[in-house]
């Protein structure tokens, strides 16, 4: 398949010195829905917005359908539909005026995935968005930006706020009605279970790197987390260095070490190091936890 999004080697800092990004390579093909995780201030806001064309990278490149998004604004726009964290809409407007504005614009707006949009979200559509609740408002932000069935579409934490009932509904609205046809999906999310339900792949941002690119279904069957005593390991390089291993963190008197691979070829990995390998407690995890191991202090 080919790639409808390519991000080279992006780099980008808002103060001298002090990236936000550094040297993030990745692509989303065609179809493929795929979540950006990462902890507050990893980057993945500026990524999407360098995808946009609404940044500039520092260095590298990007490209959405081969195209440069500054360079080629409006014909990457019509294919691309976008949903930002902090998307304010105008408050005097009504729904109304937002489609018609919307239906100007993308000559390729459907009309009747527009009724089922307002029909399923329970929208009257000469609501003024100044009376809507914040739910509301993002299910119109998410209306406006599938109605026109863009090839790809980018939602920054387009669910933030949302309770877990209004979450499920507003992603599942957009993977459901988009991506069975073929569109493209890259959205980032601090509740993993989202990831988890509705992503294909998980791309993990740490400290403005790429920590981790993996399908959900490879991780969750070859992913696995070892619990060593720091009396069986005194350095954490030691275990750093074993193949396979994606990050160690310090809990308490043991080392929690995330491998790629399962429980039973990790043990054998660690027979070198680690004399009593045979008796390490290694398991399979959930993707939170696996955050959690990756990135936690």
């Amino acid at each position: 398949m080919s790639r409808v999004l390519e991000f080279e080697n992006i780099s980008r800092s808002y103060k001298p010195g002090v990236p936000v990004l550094d040297g993030v390579s990745f692509g989303v093909s065609e179809g493929e829905v795929v979540g950006l995780v990462g902890r507050n201030g990893a980057g993945k806001t500026t990524l999407l917005r360098i995808a946009m064309g609404m940044l500039v990278p520092h260095n590298g490149h990007v490209s959405v359908f081969g195209l440069s998004p500054t360079q080629h604004p409006i014909e990457v726009k019509k294919r691309v539909g976008f949903v930002a964290e902090d998307q304010v809409l105008p408050a005097n407007s009504s729904i109304a005026d937002l489609i018609a504005l919307h239906e100007y614009l993308f000559p390729k707006w459907d009309r009747d995935l527009q009724r089922t949009l307002l029909d399923r979200f329970g929208l009257a559509i000469n609501t003024k968005i100044k009376s809507l609740s914040k739910g509301q408002a993002r299910q119109v932000a998410l209306l406006l930006a599938i109605c026109h069935r863009p090839e790809l579409l980018i939602l920054d934490e387009p669910a933030g706020g949302l309770d877990p009932a209004a979450r499920r509904e507003f992603l599942e609205a957009s993977i459901q009605l988009l991506n069975r046809e073929g569109s493209a999906i890259l959205f980032s999310s601090h509740h993993m279970g989202d990831i988890e339900r509705i992503g294909a792949r998980v791309v993990l941002l740490y400290h403005g790197r790429v920590r981790l690119d993996m399908d959900l279904d490879r991780m969750r069957e070859e992913v696995c987390v070892a619990m060593i005593p720091k009396a069986w390991v005194k350095d954490s390089a030691v275990l750093e260095r074993v193949p396979g291993c994606l990050g160690v963190r310090d809990v308490h008197d043991d080392w929690h070490a995330v491998f790629d691979g399962d429980p039973e070829s990790v043990r054998l990995r660690l027979r070198g190091p680690v004399t009593a390998a045979s008796q390490i407690q290694c398991v399979r995890a959930p993707l939170e936890e696996l955050f959690v191991e990756l990135v936690g202090k």
